[in-house]
């Protein structure tokens, strides 16, 4: 049964004469963690604004379960394909409440476009229990500004996971947080994966991607430079080794 969500072939992606996509090629399978990871400038921003639909590439081709994707493609058209991403700063309104963030733009509407407000409150409770993003203090009425980092990107989660995300991607959601907060996020990916979606997890740090990920893509100056299952990489200082190894390549080409 062939289980492939998403396939990229030959993208390519300039910005003026800077060619930040080439010719890249990957899959995404149902359901699975995903490390892609790389350094700065690798292309890892560029690819996964591709997938979400911000950027149209130059040329190549876009797949959504085994069919071509034919005309532009948007944000509009990732989010009916059920693709959500989570940036860095997570697109969170701090000053609002956890359920005005879950609902933001896609408000639950009864008759003549009113807001069912308690809807939407029972609607994020259920997810803060299901999910458990969030300690038993918090209400779907708490500020997401007293929430702690990985509690917050808990609500960015729980967000995609309310509108039936079949791919999640997350834009660095270890970065700057702790041991345990990492642990947390970490959780709430497994709990994605439990649902049958599928997770993209970037990061430039390959211990936070080798500990969660079924599988790694590395990108090296726009370039797919490896594809491997965890199961055929013994340690993540291997993978180390190997972007060591492709930068050194790279850089005496």
């Amino acid at each position: 049964m062939n289980n492939r969500l998403v396939e990229l072939k030959n993208i390519t992606k300039s910005f003026g004469n800077v060619n930040a996509l080439n010719n890249v090629s990957m899959e995404i399978n149902k359901p699975e963690i995903v490390g892609l990871i790389g350094d700065n400038g690798a292309g890892k921003s560029t690819l996964i604004k591709i997938l979400s639909g911000v950027y149209a590439p130059d040329s190549g081709e876009i797949f959504l379960h085994g069919k071509q994707v034919e005309g532009h493609w948007s944000v509009a058209r990732a989010h009916a394909a059920g693709i959500e991403t989570v940036y860095q700063d997570r697109a969170l309104c701090v000053q609002h409440t956890i359920a005005l963030n879950i609902f933001m733009g896609r408000e639950i509407t009864g008759a003549f476009g009113l807001v069912k407000v308690r809807k939407q409150y029972e609607e994020a409770e259920r997810l803060m229990r299901e999910i458990g993003f969030t300690s038993r203090v918090f209400t779907p009425d708490s500020v997401v500004a007293t929430l702690s980092g990985g509690e917050r990107q808990g609500v960015a989660i729980a967000r995609a996971l309310y509108f039936e995300a079949e791919l999640l991607i997350l834009d660095e959601p270890t970065n700057a947080l702790s041991l345990t907060e990492t642990q947390k996020v970490y959780s709430f990916m497994l709990a994605a994966k439990d649902k049958g979606s599928s997770v993209v997890f970037i990061s430039h740090n390959i211990y936070h991607a080798y500990d969660i990920a079924d599988r790694f893509i590395i990108l090296d100056r726009g370039t797919v430079v490896m594809q491997v299952d965890k199961s055929e990489v013994e340690s993540a200082e291997r993978l180390v080794q190997h972007m060591k190894d492709f930068a050194r390549a790279g850089h005496a080409s």
